[in-house]
């Protein structure tokens, strides 16, 4: 009983401060023709049972929250140890919809949540949404499209001071052109509500080399690789702000306006005529 109590006050604790790790989203695929009708006993029943097939000793807490998100959490055992509350798993779900957050899962039970979770939402198969963050609000709204997307016709026209310098009238005019623009731009790459506190956005880049000149690097097979990473308490919003006030391009590259597009903050970007990294199987822009 102890330990039914300790687990259900650590799961409590995570949904009241849920941006303590780093979430994960992931996508189930194919849904059955009952997966609509799924209702909360149901999925509890199957997950449950499921993953007490695979496991002789595991610890499964799942918990409905106000805004009907079901919260689950696991703690592993084996067969022959008993389970690990020090290193549970936390799942967050909302019943008929594909998606589903994960936090502190290890490769190890990576499978065996996959297919508990497939079987209990009665879909044939989940995928890696490659979007992650600490703020799982954040992650919720960017991958469900639930925040407030707007790409108005009519962009509002720039700060105006109270008591402007006098100007000459045509340069005046130009620079509210040119600040009209860059607002624009930055709205129909990021809209123009309030964007998902996403910290960060991960590009994998895998390059072949390029040099009339240098045949022993050009004849390569394995491509050069690197990675960039953009940081920020609020990439999106500095994304859009560095648009709107002319600090970058006016010009928004696919590969930052696909982060709200795409729904990802993970990305490979190849040759054209280059497959895949062997080594880490991700989508490719």
């Amino acid at each position: 009983m102890g330990g039914n109590r300790r687990s259900t006050r650590h799961l409590r604790d995570v949904i009241d401060n849920p941006n303590l790790g780093k979430w994960n989203a992931y996508q189930l695929l194919k849904a059955e023709e009952d997966a609509v009708s799924v209702e909360l006993s149901t999925f509890k029943e199957q997950f449950k049972a499921h993953l007490s097939e695979l496991f002789r000793h595991v610890s499964v807490k799942i918990k409905k929250h106000s805004d009907d998100a079901i919260w689950i959490r696991v703690a592993w055992g084996d067969n022959f140890s008993r389970p690990n509350h020090l290193k549970p798993t936390y799942v967050v779900h909302y019943l008929q919809t594909p998606y589903v957050f994960v936090t502190g899962l290890s490769q190890k039970h990576k499978p065996m949540l996959n297919q508990a979770m497939v079987l209990a939402t009665r879909y044939t198969s989940i995928k890696d949404a490659y979007l992650s963050g600490k703020n799982l609000i954040a992650i919720r709204d960017l991958v469900m499209k639930q925040y407030q997307q707007v790409f108005p016709t009519n962009h509002p026209n720039p700060f105006q001071e109270n008591n402007p310098p006098p100007t000459n009238p045509y340069i005046e005019k130009e620079q509210a052109e040119n600040a009209e623009n860059r607002q624009r731009v930055a709205c129909e790459a990021f809209g123009s509500g309030t964007l998902p506190q996403l910290q960060t956005a991960v590009y994998k880049l895998e390059t072949k080399f390029r040099d009339d000149t240098n045949h022993i690097m050009t004849k390569r097979d394995e491509p050069f690789r690197g990675v960039v990473k953009f940081t920020s308490s609020n990439l999106l919003e500095s994304l859009r702000h560095s648009v709107s006030s002319g600090m970058a391009s006016s010009s928004v590259t696919p590969l930052l306006s696909s982060i709200t597009q795409k729904g990802r903050n993970y990305f490979v970007i190849t040759d054209k005529g280059l497959g895949p990294s062997a080594q880490t199987p991700h989508p490719k822009v």
